[in-house]
């Protein structure tokens, strides 16, 4: 039975240590999710940090390890739900692992920004960085040279694999190519693409998942494949302009695969207002799978990317870095991670 007056002050590793019945060393591993700690005894003291509400003082261990506990998160384009939800998994890993984080946003991908905010960054003694910029043209490319040399490791979100660079990524081709063998796999024969913004990564990898399943079809060439595709910006209004462009220019058009839902929910819109029938004469998928996305008429199918888990999978990974301060710079392999699909009646024909 616990001691209930533990609740009425601050409890100290030393309690939670004789309650747990093991040493404050043991505590003190549990506590920086160290590996050499059998899952019984781990499982044992973190039951009785729950019992004991015990939180560890942060400034004292920041002290004693001389290091911050502090991660500096580099983001942009909130208004977009992937890099939104992304942010949202950073904050929330890290505040489990004892980690505060200081966030920076860039208003463009620029090389100027993207440096400023870099050395802002280290001036402020963060113990490591989460680069979760979507990868936009060369600005990484440009940044690489700089964010490598940086005296604290950097965990890369979404970003083009390059050798000696901690990544955690979705894996767009794949997703891109399930999209497009679900709908062939449908009978649907002329699957057209609403793309985003040409010049990032992630479309260009879902673009490329598309084009591989079509041309394994047999029936498609590359010059069949280029009027197959419309780019929008990520946003509605372009997912509907971009379905009246493709019927413009493939009458016999039956499936569209859009590069995120709000594209998806303009093509729906364009697809009534056009008198087309969705799924029965065009079928429809998105990707992200956002909340509203069960809720549209028809309810859309789509890629659920795993948004929340990209960003604690980068912390984590950061963190395994910071727990090996004899190898600081030792990172595991690139982690991938794959979308989901989930499908509803706006592809079922």
């Amino acid at each position: 039975m616990i001691n209930p007056s533990y609740a009425k002050k601050s409890v100290t590793i030393k309690e939670v240590a004789r309650a747990a019945g093991v040493s404050a060393q043991t505590v003190s591993r549990v506590l920086n999710d160290r590996p050499d700690v059998s899952d019984e005894t781990r499982q044992r003291v973190r039951d009785i940090i729950n019992q004991l509400g015990y939180s560890p003082n942060i400034i004292a261990r920041s002290l004693i390890q001389g290091r911050s506990n502090t991660i500096g998160v580099v983001g942009y384009g909130l208004g977009y739900y992937g890099p939104s939800r992304t942010l949202t998994g950073v904050e929330r890993q890290a505040n489990e692992l004892g980690y505060s984080t200081l966030l920076s946003l860039l208003r463009e991908p620029d090389l100027t920004a993207g440096e400023s905010i870099l050395s802002n960054l280290l001036m402020r003694k963060v113990d490591g960085i989460i680069w979760a910029v979507p990868e936009i043209g060369e600005h990484r490319s440009i940044l690489l040279e700089a964010i490598q040399s940086a005296p604290v490791p950097v965990v890369f979100i979404n970003m083009q694999p390059r050798e000696g660079l901690a990544v955690v990524a979705v894996d767009n081709n794949a997703g891109g190519r399930q999209a497009t063998l679900h709908l062939l796999a449908r009978g649907c024969r002329r699957v057209g693409i609403i793309a985003g913004p040409d010049t990032w990564w992630e479309s260009r990898q879902r673009e490329a998942g598309w084009r591989s399943a079509m041309l394994e079809s047999g029936q498609f060439n590359e010059d069949d494949l280029r009027r197959l595709k419309v780019s929008g910006d990520w946003y509605p209004s372009s997912g509907e302009r971009g379905l009246e462009v493709l019927l413009e220019q493939n009458p016999e058009l039956d499936a569209v695969f859009a590069f995120n839902d709000p594209m998806a929910l303009g093509a729906l819109k364009a697809a009534r207002r056009l008198n087309r029938r969705v799924p029965d004469e065009i079928a429809i998928v998105g990707f992200d799978d956002i909340p509203e996305a069960n809720f549209y008429t028809p309810s859309l199918t789509t890629l659920r990317q795993p948004l929340l888990e990209l960003g604690a999978s980068a912390v984590r990974l950061l963190h395994q870095v910071l727990s090996q301060p004899e190898n600081p710079y030792i990172f595991p392999e690139q982690i991938w991670l794959q979308s989901e699909l989930v499908v509803r009646e706006s592809s079922l024909r």
